[in-house]
């Protein structure tokens, strides 16, 4: 309990404090605003490992695409990922619910930093748009785009089935996908206590061609995403 306590208040303070040193940034270049999104990965980690003594070990190094445009598919079990993953990747453009962007300062870096929302809950103009805003996105940046397939948060053990928006992304961008799994629910859950003396694995999976049906991109993904987690478990 208590060192839950210490890591919520170490960790939250530091995220505001990152914020408030970079609004400067606001007004300069992105690329100085994503060093503040990559410090808060780095500030994750750190919290993690002080506070729960919890290792993060970062598995398949060697399979990250480094000599073309790609996007990265990852399971999504707890906050860790959003933050830490900027720390493996080249500052990802995310993929996030129109909500987060009014989020008083942490919404303004997240637009500031390219990031496209959508309404998860209702068809709109702006929805419409949505795989124009990616398409436009990733054709100007040298930076992986990053999704959730699931679409939300899951428990470690749930295996829902992806969403099909993926599958549009795969073939509107044409671009080769990096599937990463992530098995920070037994840590970070999505509700409750976190667990402590645990190891974090961010598995960095080979990567997946473009070209490919869509139907069959699709199953193997969930393939190897999910035999990936059970392995993890």
């Amino acid at each position: 309990m208590i060192r839950n306590l210490l890591f919520s208040i170490f960790f939250f303070a530091g995220i505001i404090i990152i914020s408030i040193i970079f609004l400067p940034a606001l007004l300069l270049p992105t690329k100085i605003t994503l060093l503040g999104g990559k410090l808060m990965g780095y500030w994750t980690g750190f919290c993690l490992r002080v506070f729960l003594s919890v290792k993060v070990i970062i598995k398949g190094k060697e399979n990250i695409i480094t000599d073309k445009k790609f996007f990265i598919a990852a399971s999504h079990q707890s906050m860790f990922e959003t933050f830490y993953l900027q720390t493996v990747f080249k500052s990802p453009v995310f993929i996030l619910k129109k909500e987060l962007l009014r989020i008083p300062i942490f919404g303004w870096y997240l637009q500031k930093i390219g990031s496209i929302s959508i309404n998860r809950n209702k068809v709109s103009r702006d929805n419409l748009g949505f795989f124009e805003d990616i398409l436009r996105t990733v054709n100007r940046s040298d930076r992986p785009l990053i999704i959730f397939p699931q679409g939300t948060r899951v428990l470690p053990e749930e295996r829902p089935s992806f969403k099909k928006g993926v599958t549009r992304i795969y073939q509107e961008l044409n671009i080769a996908c990096q599937p990463v799994a992530v098995n920070s629910g037994y840590v970070w859950p999505k509700k409750g206590q976190k667990n402590s003396n645990k190891t974090i694995i961010v598995s960095i999976l080979t990567p997946i061609n473009a070209g490919m049906d869509k139907d069959n991109f699709l199953q193997i993904l969930e393939s190897k995403i999910y035999n990936e987690l059970n392995l993890l478990s």
